[in-house]
């Protein structure tokens, strides 16, 4: 049997244009996924993201679902879960 510990997603390594990788936690990418959506036009969204009516809810989405966002040309926002701890 699997250890759970194996699907904790509490800590993320972001990385991003023209920015050192950072390390975040789930609350902290949230917030930060959040500030990213807001900036974007809604018809610039993924379909599957355009489907939800918040941002709040379009952020958990991609926190849930996915590890990256298209955040404009030759632009990027990637985030990968993390152990920090063993």
């Amino acid at each position: 049997m699997p250890n759970q510990l194996m699907y904790q997603q509490d800590d993320f390594v972001v990385l991003e244009t023209n920015q050192p990788e950072q390390f975040l936690t789930a609350a902290e990418l949230l917030i930060k996924l959040e500030t990213t959506l807001s900036q974007i036009l809604r018809e610039d969204l993924p379909l599957d993201v355009q489907k939800f009516q918040s941002v709040s809810e379009q952020a958990q989405y991609l926190l849930d679902t996915s590890c990256n966002l298209d955040v404009g040309t030759g632009e990027y926002l990637h985030w990968y879960a993390v152990r920090l701890e063993k």
